[in-house]
């Protein structure tokens, strides 16, 4: 059992950050970058303190095609479901701090099964299940519960393959029994390494103990889940101490379990009930935002980054093209969102911006030159931990990932796109069909490309 400690760095940190770097070391920096090799914390702390201009330009293309040769041109897609906004936290920044006076709610089964009905009927097939901490009223049986319920709720041809699960950092014992549940990724965020912010922003909470939240992973891990997704919410505190807390983190994991994150998710603050953007002091600039999704990449090349619909459809647009590979689409952030939605009704947790449906994502991607990715096949086929990430290393995971990635999308063009998606979507299909060089592959793709296009469903390598 692993002791727990604090295992964040401060003063090598601080160390790092108060460097001034020269030219030629910022240029020194930006051409090893190059190699996908990942950054050393003194590197990347060379960067973050490199004027934004004077980076921006070569990260951009460096984190693309960095991205590109370990993922290929696929993006994964994927919901947030909100089922409880019961609380005893009392966090300042968030919307469903205690302190916060609103009508609370967890979803009944019946209330559930609506919610997933509808994710499945935009075509859906992996969710991140949101949890509120509130040990009496969101026991961890109840989330486990939930998940049972949402893989078994089926329509038509709609499922739900993959939950991920974010939820309060708990014991071993609860991991256990998340893991026996069959999740996806367990997801947690930090919120912010910097100790003396998180015990500020988190006032008699439950919370509010760093060290226990900081050393959830490995408790994680012990259970055996071994995929884990971190993040730091920016603006909290200075960006350039979270990037390399974030980094800190990963290592120990790798170190220890031979496997780091296999996620990052970057939000930003934004508004929320409750709150007030003026009381925080570390925003993070649209410039820097670009910085961070970049740097994250070249730093962790093999790490899965995540963008939400906190992000404008511009921006996000962009950043796919450098870093990018996992984002939300149709995204509502508060409990029985997607029912409400319906109605015009919203009980967001937060504000978002990009408020496209999946369909107009979809569009998007593919006019982009994207291809649109619902798979799940590694989560079930025990693909997970160092076993994705050594395929991932080898060069070998764009054989799996993007035949799978096809099959997802012409899964959705049959079940849910309108006549503009199937024209464009099948097009890309099949040109990145014939872009697959290893013709076994390439046969098998086309193969259950033509029994999807025939009725059949959840075909996968």
């Amino acid at each position: 059992m692993t002791l727990e400690k604090n295992f964040i760095d401060d003063k090598r940190i601080v160390e790092i950050l108060s460097k001034t770097p020269s030219v030629e070391e910022i240029n020194e920096v930006l051409e090893k970058s190059k190699e996908c090799k990942g950054l050393t914390f003194e590197e990347v702390g060379v960067l973050l303190n490199a004027p934004e201009e004077m980076v921006i330009p070569t990260l951009s293309e460096v984190a693309g095609k960095i991205k590109n040769k370990i993922y290929g041109n696929r993006v994964v897609l994927f919901a947030p479901l909100y089922i409880s906004n019961h609380c005893v936290n009392n966090c300042t920044y968030c919307g469903y701090a205690r302190s916060n006076d609103f009508k609370r709610r967890k979803l009944n089964k019946e209330e559930l099964i609506q919610e997933v009905e509808i994710l499945e009927n935009l075509g859906h097939k992996r969710l991140a299940l949101e949890v509120g901490e509130d040990p009496k009223n969101a026991p961890i049986d109840y989330v486990i519960d939930s998940i049972n319920t949402i893989y078994n709720t089926q329509r038509d041809n709609g499922e739900i393959r993959r939950i991920n699960v974010n939820i309060a950092a708990t014991t071993r014992e609860d991991y256990k029994k998340l893991h026996e549940v069959g999740i996806g990724t367990y997801i947690l965020f930090q919120e912010t390494y910097h100790k003396p912010t998180y015990d500020r922003v988190h006032p008699n909470s439950l919370k509010g103990d760093y060290i226990y939240h900081l050393n959830s992973f490995h408790r994680a891990q012990e259970a055996g889940i071994d995929d884990v997704g971190a993040g730091a919410l920016f603006g909290l505190y200075d960006y350039k101490y979270e990037v390399l807390g974030l980094l800190m983190h990963n290592k120990v994991l790798e170190d220890k379990y031979g496997v780091g994150f296999h996620t990052v998710s970057v939000p930003r603050i934004k508004k929320a009930k409750g709150m007030d953007l003026n009381d925080f002091k570390y925003l993070v600039s649209d410039d820097e935002f670009r910085k961070i999704v970049m740097l994250l990449r070249v730093a962790m090349p093999y790490v899965g980054i995540i963008l939400s619909t906190r992000e404008s459809e511009e921006l996000r647009k962009e950043l796919i093209n450098s870093g990018v590979s996992q984002i939300s689409a149709g995204s509502c952030t508060g409990v029985g969102g997607y029912k409400e939605s319906e109605m015009n009704v919203s009980s967001n947790q937060f504000e978002t911006e990009d408020n496209r449906s999946p369909l107009e994502v979809l569009k998007g991607l593919v006019n982009q030159g994207f291809i649109p990715s619902y798979c799940t096949a590694c989560y079930r086929s025990g693909r997970t931990g160092d076993r994705f990430m050594s395929l991932a290393k080898s060069g070998q995971i764009g054989y799996i990932c993007t035949p799978n990635a096809l099959m997802t999308f012409m899964e959705y063009l049959k079940d849910y796109g309108d006549a503009e998606l199937k024209e464009k979507g099948e097009e890309l299909i099949w040109y990145e069909v014939n872009q697959i060089d290893n013709e076994k592959v390439r046969k098998n793709t086309i193969d259950k490309l033509n029994r999807i296009k025939n009725g059949e469903r959840d075909l996968f390598v």
